[in-house]
């Protein structure tokens, strides 16, 4: 594979800066593929846990965050459904897009915050309708997978609601949380809606990395490029990185007023719901203006990088097995050579990383509607980072008829970013990968030097 670094031309920011909603049949839609799951693996009840940072489960079926507060929603199979919610989420339940009954629970609120009820939380739990169930199942965020652990006996949800669920019902019960992001999950694949609704994030993310490295120059303080990335008042999926020179001093992991120097280490990250762009480089121009120790930056790093996501966007495809894709980055960029330890791409929703079917061995099949992010983190001793993540859709023929006729204009964007890919970086782009924004694979290493990327020959 002949990788090179020469005049590209800039993609373009293309976010519609419209948020598009959820429909009321997605959220319907939503709800029967978590009860079909329940009924598969015979649990009469679901406990959905939810707080601000692990809500996201929650939020799938009830459309919000229970912001600072925990929350939990119960899922019954005979239909009656209710949401537990403190002092100041009470009021959200008649907005919520699930039909669900509201139980006043203080004990969820903020430290001292009225919690005068004459209920404790055994007998506020107890109105739920699942102290007769036979299978209950707790969810949290976390779908465990260790060779080493009884994962269904392992609840990452506060102990004092674990043990009042095993109080009120007994010891039969298991995390649940496979139903939403584990294999065949329930948010594993999108719809056409859903799709259109995470595009919005992912191309706004794009456009603010895009942004950010066009104003990226000598002088330029963290805090600037940080209010570039950050838009519209958007929640963050992650925490925003604008870092130049030594990182996290003094355990700091926030943008300061330090500003970029020549040759400085460059990290910008970006996230909103449905997805997140990084870009990662040095602050010059060119090889000739960093240290004699790193000047084959580009040959010892950048083009190992490059060619693995190029061969990720080639190669993936609908129904291929998740570790099918790890061997390829494998193949291409050995592990043990370019040290990167995490999942060689994940799947992405409302959190940046929702789970992820790419890893050693994996039978997890690579599905229709499945978002990615192109999560491939190579390091070696002394260099910089190289980075270009970004997010795209695998769709097969079917989705994307769909696509193409009920949202074409995003159709139309997607074919846009897709000449882009195959005809500026000359990447041979497989039919299932539609780009969710228009950087996907835009790499600038020398990100004082707006003009060069890198592309295929």
């Amino acid at each position: 594979m002949k990788i090179q670094y020469e005049n590209v031309k800039l993609p373009e920011c293309d976010c519609t800066n419209i948020p598009v909603q959820l429909t009321d049949e997605t959220m319907k839609e939503r709800l029967n593929k978590v009860l079909d799951r329940m009924n598969c693996e015979n649990f009469d009840s679901l406990v959905i846990y939810a707080d601000l940072e692990h809500g996201n489960n929650f939020e799938y079926l009830t459309g919000f965050l229970p912001r600072f507060e925990e929350a939990l929603l119960i899922l019954n199979t005979n239909g009656n459904h209710y949401m537990v919610l403190g002092n100041e989420n009470l009021n959200k339940a008649s907005k919520a897009r699930i039909k669900a009954t509201p139980i006043h629970c203080p004990y969820f609120s903020l430290p001292n915050q009225p919690m005068d009820v004459k209920k404790g939380i055994k007998d506020i739990l107890s109105q739920c309708g699942f102290d007769k169930a036979n299978k209950v199942g707790i969810v949290g965020w976390k779908n465990f997978t260790s060779n080493y652990e009884d994962n269904s006996q392992l609840f990452d949800v506060p102990y004092y609601i674990v043990d009042t669920i095993r109080d009120v019902f007994g010891y039969n019960i298991y995390n649940a949380t496979r139903l939403f992001i584990g294999d065949n999950g329930a948010r594993c694949t999108n719809n056409v809606n859903e799709i259109v609704h995470y595009e919005f994030g992912a191309a706004l993310a794009s456009d603010c990395i895009l942004k950010a490295m066009n104003h990226l120059d000598l002088g330029v303080s963290e805090m600037e490029l940080g209010d570039i990335l950050n838009a519209y008042g958007q929640k963050n999926s992650v925490v925003t990185i604008a870092a130049s020179g030594p990182r996290f001093i003094k355990a700091n992991i926030y943008p300061t007023n330090n500003t970029v120097k020549l040759k400085d280490p460059i990290s910008l990250s970006i996230g909103y719901k449905g997805g997140f762009s990084s870009r990662a480089g040095y602050a010059v121009h060119d090889s000739s203006e960093l240290d004699e120790s790193v000047q084959d930056y580009l040959d010892a790093l950048v083009k190992p990088y490059f060619a693995s996501v190029a061969v990720w966007l080639e190669k993936i495809h609908c129904g291929m097995p998740g570790g099918e894709v790890y061997d390829l980055v494998e193949a291409t960029m050995p592990k043990a050579e370019y040290n990167w330890s995490l999942c060689p791409g994940h799947l992405t929703a409302d959190e940046e990383w929702m789970s992820s079917n790419i890893y050693e061995n994996s039978q997890e099949l690579v599905q229709s509607g499945m978002l990615y992010q192109i999560d491939i983190i190579p390091s070696k001793a002394g260099y910089a980072g190289t980075s270009a993540e970004s997010s795209v859709l695998l769709a097969d023929e079917n989705l994307r008829k769909q696509i193409e006729q009920e949202e074409p204009k995003l159709w139309s964007r997607i074919q846009k970013r897709r000449e882009y890919i195959i005809h500026e970086l000359n990447i041979p782009l497989n039919d299932d990968v539609l780009p969710m924004c228009s950087t996907v694979a835009y790499l600038r290493p020398f990100l004082l030097n707006k003009d060069k990327a890198m592309k295929l020959q």
